[in-house]
Formats: C-alpha cells, sequence, structure tokens
C-alpha cells in the first residue's frame, strides 16, 4: 500500500509539472527591461503627478510610447536626460513651466451671498456658480492648496492662491480642480502665445490695449522696484517698449476706472519709465528664446508689425530674415515719426536689441522685384508674413494737385528721415487733422517756416494725439478749421503760389460718429502757399502681389489684404499678414500686436496645425466690467512728464521734447493704480494718504 501511494503522489506530482511547465510556456508575459531602468532613474516620489499611477505606471507610459522623457514633474532635466538615454531619444532641455494665478480680487471681489455649506471650490461653484460678484474669478476656499501635493501653493494674507514658484513642479494638479480656470500651468512660449480670453482678468486697459499687455502687473512690478520684471511682462506682448513708450496715445487710459475718479493713471509714462531705466543702465536684459526649430521665415517688411512678428517667431525658437525695402529698419517709426518725438538713437538701441537675438535682415530688398512668394518658397522659407505697411497716400482730387511744391506729408517726413533735401519753402500750408499732419507741420516749423494746418471739421473732430494737437500750437502752427481745399493755383512755372479753400459746416455724423462736413457755396478763399503737404489718409500699395496682373491674395474692399481676423492667415496656408497691411493705417501698438497674433500662427502652422484661436477669446469690450461708479477712491493727482526743452526753443530744434518720469513720479503713478480686475480695484486709498514703495499694492 505504502508503494502504491508513493506511487501515486509521484505521478501526481509529475503531472503537476508537466502542467505548471507547459502553463509558463503558454502564458508567460514578457516584461521590457527598459521598464524598470526607466522607474529606476525617477524620483520615486509616487506622487502621481505625471497623470500615471506612480512611477511603474510612468515608466510603463514611457516604453509604451504613451508620455515622454519629461514625463517626471519633480526630476526636471537631470531625470529627463537618464530617461531619454535608456530610450535611445535625443534630449533637448525642458521649458520651464509654472503654476500662474490670474487673478487679485481676493477678499476686494464682492460678495453676492454668503454661503454656508461645503468649503470647496467645486461645490461653491456648483451653487449659483460661487459666491462672488465677479463671474471669473477666485473663489478662495483653496481647494487648489490641498490638490498641490508639493505644498507650492497656499492662500494668501489677500484672499487668493499665491504660488511658490521654488516648489511648484508644473505637475497640473491646480489646474484640474480649479472650477474658474483661474490657475493655468505655463512657460514662456504658452505665455508670449496666449491671447486675451473672456475668462481671464481683464483689468479695462487691458481690454483696450491693442498690444494686450498686462498693465496691472507691469504696473505692481514697477512699484515694487522690480523693473526687470516689468520689462519682461510687457516683453511679452510687444518688443517695442522705447519707442510705444514715446508714440502710443494710449488708448488703454480712455477707459481707466481712475479716470472716473480724478484723471487716468499715466500708464504709458510707466511704461516709458521701465523702458528708458534699462536702456540708460548701460547693459540690456537677457531675452529668453526656445531652442532652436530650424524652421524659416521670411517676414517682408520691417515695420513695427514685421518686427514684433520676428522677435516672437525668435523667441519661439524659429529663424526668421527680414526682408525690407528701405535702407533702416524701423517702417513708420523711423521714416514718418519726427526725432523731436522718437530720436534714432534710440529707436536703433531698440532694434538692435530685437536683432540681437538671431534675426537675419536683408535691407533695400523689395518685394514682388527682387523676391516674390515663389523664391521665397524655394529657398526654403516654410512661412511668410507680409506686412509692408501703408505707404500709398490718398489724393486731394483737385485740380492742379501735381503743382511743383505739392507733395504728402509722408514724402516730406521721408525725406527729412533719410537726411534728404526738403524743398520746403517758407509759407507752408498742411491739409489734414491726424498725426501726420502734425508731425509735417511741426517738422515744417523747426525748419523754418510759417505753418497753417487745415482741417475741414473743427479742432474736436482732429483724430490726432490732444497732446500732438496741443503741442503744434505752442511751437506756432496756426490752424485753420472748417475748411477744406478745392484748388491749387501755380505761376507760369508750374510752382504753388496759392491754395484755394471753401469753408464748411458740420453735418450729421459721418460712419466714423464725427459730423460731415458740408461746403458752404460761394465762400471759397485764396491763401499765399509757396508748399503745401497733404496728409488725408494712406492705404497698402497691393502691386506687388500682382502677376500678369491678377493678385496673388485677396483684397478687401479697402484695398487692405483679406486674412483671417483671428489667425491673420490669407487665402494662401503658408502667407500671414499684419499691421496696416491688413487694418489699413492704424496705431503702432496695433501693429505691434498683430505682429505678435501672427507669429502665434505661424507657429501653430509650422508644428502641423491649423491656426486658430481659443475660445472665448475677448474682441470686445466686455460691458459688466465697464462701470463707471467707482466709490471709496480718494483723489490723487496725477503725474506730469517732463519737457526737456522749453516751449520757446522747441520750434528750433529737432531734440527730444518729453523726457521719462524719474523714479518719485513713476512710484508715484503706479500708487494711483486701483489694480483694477474684472469688477473689482483697489478701495482703501483714503484722501491724502502718503504713498510709499509697495504701499500701494498692500491689497493685492
Amino acid at each position: 500500500m505504502i508503494t502504491a501511494s508513493v506511487l501515486i503522489l509521484l505521478g501526481i506530482g509529475f503531472t503537476a509539472a508537466v502542467i505548471l511547465a507547459v502553463a509558463s510556456k503558454l502564458l508567460y508575459v514578457y516584461e521590457d527591461p527598459r521598464i524598470a531602468q526607466v522607474e529606476g532613474v525617477l524620483a520615486g516620489a509616487n506622487c502621481g503627478g505625471c497623470g500615471f499611477p506612480g512611477c511603474a505606471g510612468a515608466a510603463q507610459g514611457v516604453v509604451d510610447g504613451k508620455a515622454g522623457a519629461t514625463v517626471c514633474v519633480i526630476g526636471g532635466d537631470a531625470v529627463a536626460e537618464k530617461v531619454a538615454a535608456i530610450m535611445g531619444l535625443e534630449f533637448a532641455s525642458m521649458e520651464k513651466q509654472i503654476a500662474f494665478v490670474d487673478c487679485t480680487g481676493g477678499f476686494r471681489a464682492e460678495e453676492v451671498y454668503r454661503y454656508a455649506g461645503v468649503k470647496d471650490c467645486r461645490a461653491q461653484h456648483m451653487l449659483y456658480s460661487g459666491s462672488k460678484m465677479c463671474p471669473e474669478g477666485c473663489l478662495g476656499y483653496g481647494t487648489c492648496v490641498t490638490a498641490c501635493q508639493f505644498g507650492a501653493i497656499e492662500m494668501g494674507p489677500n484672499g487668493y492662491p499665491v504660488v511658490d514658484p521654488n516648489l511648484c513642479t508644473a505637475c497640473g494638479g491646480c489646474e484640474q480642480v480649479c472650477p474658474r480656470g483661474v490657475i493655468t500651468i505655463w512657460g514662456m512660449s504658452a505665455r508670449i502665445t496666449h491671447l486675451n480670453l473672456e475668462t481671464d482678468c481683464l483689468a479695462p486697459c487691458r481690454q483696450r490695449c491693442p498690444g494686450q499687455i498686462n498693465i496691472p502687473r507691469y504696473i505692481e512690478q514697477v512699484s515694487r522696484g522690480d523693473y526687470a520684471g516689468a520689462l519682461e511682462t510687457i516683453r511679452e506682448r510687444i518688443p517695442m517698449p522705447l519707442s510705444i513708450g514715446r508714440v502710443c496715445p494710449h488708448p488703454c487710459e480712455g477707459v481707466c476706472r481712475r479716470g472716473h475718479v480724478d484723471e487716468p493713471v499715466g500708464i504709458n509714462m510707466i511704461k516709458r519709465f521701465a523702458a528708458d531705466w534699462e536702456m540708460n543702465s548701460g547693459t540690456r536684459l537677457p531675452i529668453p528664446c526656445a531652442p532652436d526649430t530650424g524652421r524659416k521665415v521670411a517676414v517682408v517688411g520691417g515695420g513695427p508689425a514685421g518686427l514684433s512678428c520676428a522677435f516672437f517667431l525668435r523667441r519661439l525658437g524659429h529663424s526668421p530674415t527680414i526682408f525690407e525695402s528701405m535702407p533702416k529698419l524701423g517702417g513708420q517709426l523711423r521714416y514718418g515719426i519726427p526725432e523731436y518725438r522718437l530720436p534714432k538713437t534710440v529707436l536703433d538701441w531698440e532694434i538692435q536689441g530685437i536683432l540681437d537675438l538671431g534675426i537675419d535682415v536683408r535691407s533695400e530688398q523689395f518685394f514682388g522685384k527682387d523676391f516674390t512668394l515663389d523664391t521665397l518658397r524655394e529657398e526654403g522659407f516654410e512661412a511668410v508674413f507680409l506686412g509692408i505697411g501703408a505707404w500709398m497716400n490718398l489724393n486731394l482730387r483737385i485740380d492742379n494737385e501735381d503743382a511743383e511744391g505739392v507733395s504728402t506729408g509722408t514724402e516730406f517726413l521721408t525725406k527729412v528721415g533719410l537726411g534728404m533735401e526738403s524743398g520746403i519753402g517758407k509759407k507752408v500750408v498742411v491739409v489734414g487733422g491726424g498725426n501726420t499732419a502734425i508731425d509735417a507741420a511741426r517738422t515744417s516749423v523747426r525748419l523754418g517756416a510759417d505753418v497753417t494746418l487745415m482741417y475741414r471739421r473743427t479742432r474736436d473732430e482732429m483724430p490726432a494725439n490732444i497732446e500732438e494737437i496741443v503741442g503744434a500750437e505752442e511751437e506756432g502752427v496756426k490752424y485753420l478749421f472748417l475748411a477744406a481745399p478745392t484748388r491749387i493755383v501755380k505761376d507760369g512755372d508750374g510752382r504753388v503760389t496759392h491754395i484755394e479753400h471753401i469753408r464748411m459746416k458740420l453735418g450729421a455724423p459721418d460712419q466714423s460718429g464725427r459730423r460731415s462736413p458740408i461746403p458752404v457755396e460761394g465762400s471759397e478763399t485764396l491763401m499765399e502757399a509757396d508748399t503745401v503737404y497733404t496728409a488725408i489718409g494712406q492705404k497698402p500699395e497691393l502691386s506687388c502681389l500682382y502677376e500678369n496682373g491678377v493678385c496673388q491674395l485677396e483684397e478687401t474692399r479697402w484695398r487692405t489684404l483679406a486674412a483671417d481676423p483671428d489667425t491673420l492667415q490669407t487665402a494662401m496656408p503658408h502667407v500671414f499678414t499684419g499691421g496696416d497691411m491688413h487694418t489699413g493705417p492704424a496705431l503702432v501698438i496695433t501693429a505691434l500686436g498683430e505682429g505678435r497674433k501672427a507669429a502665434r500662427s505661424i507657429h501653430q502652422y509650422l508644428n502641423g496645425e491649423t491656426p486658430h484661436a481659443a475660445e472665448r477669446t475677448q474682441r470686445d469690450l466686455l460691458p459688466y466690467t465697464m462701470f463707471t461708479d467707482v466709490p471709496d477712491v480718494g483723489y490723487r493727482e496725477r503725474s506730469e512728464m517732463p519737457h526737456l526743452i522749453e516751449c520757446d526753443e522747441r520750434s528750433c530744434t529737432f531734440g527730444e521734447i518729453e523726457g521719462a518720469l524719474d523714479e518719485v513720479q513713476a512710484k508715484h503713478e503706479t500708487c494711483r493704480c486701483l489694480r483694477c480686475g474684472l469688477t473689482c480695484y483697489n478701495r482703501d486709498m483714503a484722501e491724502g494718504q502718503e504713498c510709499a514703495s509697495g504701499d500701494c499694492v498692500k491689497n493685492q
């Protein structure tokens, strides 16, 4: 019996062994050894911040191709480099990402009711979208704080989260749980390519700024003495703060809430202060750029739009080349704005800083003659930006307009800018009411002429900047309002001797909102003149786009280049446009803003995406933020820009007229800022309160 039992047991054991052996062959699962190797170099925190269930899951994801070498949110470049080596991948340094809080409301944001339920932002948001009057701002219960596994976020003393950049790993946990989208994970490229959204914390000034500059942020930085940080904020949107600080008509100030209390904050003054601080420091602040992509882009036109597009393309890692028809870059900034407003040494310094990023330039190259869209493609340029501006002048369409001594304001200013003989006489009449007309008039005064500016409407309807209108008057320019030219009178040699004009009266408003001028019959009058400059408008010259009588791209009825308004992409997918060529004559800040928008779209195109704008992109002013009742704010006097040259000396020199605020004035002006959000603002500025550095932002 014992022998039989032993045999049975041996048989069972043998059978089991055979079964197990067969099963091991059939059910064996191969594990890639790289999984263990990758897991071995990861940080080992098993935090889940990467989106995988621990480091083992992350390693599996890397090997399966579901994650890249940069999967670990804690390890940084050192870990990513080791993972890449294991996987046989090339490694490029990661762009620093960080959580950014886009809300400064906190305790300033009014509550519409008190919520006594669960102290959780998501629960509060589900109940009537939260307790705050602001529909987009932080709800203040710190759900993001509990979601952060690295202690990088805390609720600040002012009722909204504060991020510690040294602890933030950009894992995205806080962004995922925030029901309002207040927190965003982004790096330099994302900041540069971000367009204003209706859900952003957009103060009225930010909404109106054509360049979409984060105005409250850079004002706060200046108030704290962080001038370098302020310039970094500005340069995320425009590349030329020195020039804009001198020539921008600051439409942002027109909607400043401070203006409903006393006077708007001197937003442009503060920008210029920060820009001049850098230039006068003797050093240039570093401007970071993404790693080179090797993608070539042709930028046609070296004016504000082209310079801006090239600047942001280079910062995004691409290789732009600027093609410019004139000897030097700058466009209307160089050849249309006089020296006394924007010194060429300042412009040169600023442009050189842009080119130093690694941007190539080909000057005195004419589009349609020296190169075309086809030759650019053949040369390896994968995308093209067209920003040739609006240099073609509109005509008066009156008799003898071709007389000697009659030319356009832009032609005159360009000659002066190039140092050429202008041919100006002693008795000058400038026709027009915009900034070009004012510049031509003030430049003529400096060249020794007696100048009259003729405009068909009244002073109140002039589109020129009010500061320029007043400045011209102070320098001796005479105004003739409600008058329109009807005929040029010339002598036997064909030179202008007089300009005939007719008196006008104002009728009903036209499409622009200004009252239409109506001629008064029989009121024609002759005015002596040996020089007449016309400045009644400009438009782009699109003949360079025509081949065999056919335009390669679509143009609008306003003779501008047609493009998608959100992406600036034309009918040819690889061709984009911006600036005056797209909008018609507009502000310099508008051209700079369009250059960045075009660079964003080109970046998307080069990355294989269809250029697009995000949902809820802010295009118009948000009505609920435009309230005019601003209580509990005390009076603070607005700073004044210092004049470098006295009024009685200005008309005989091209020296720069206005200077920058000094540090004390700049700090005072920053303290006037209410640090507005969508609906909130600082309310604690009592009348007579002294302002020390930083005091004005204690509620931010």
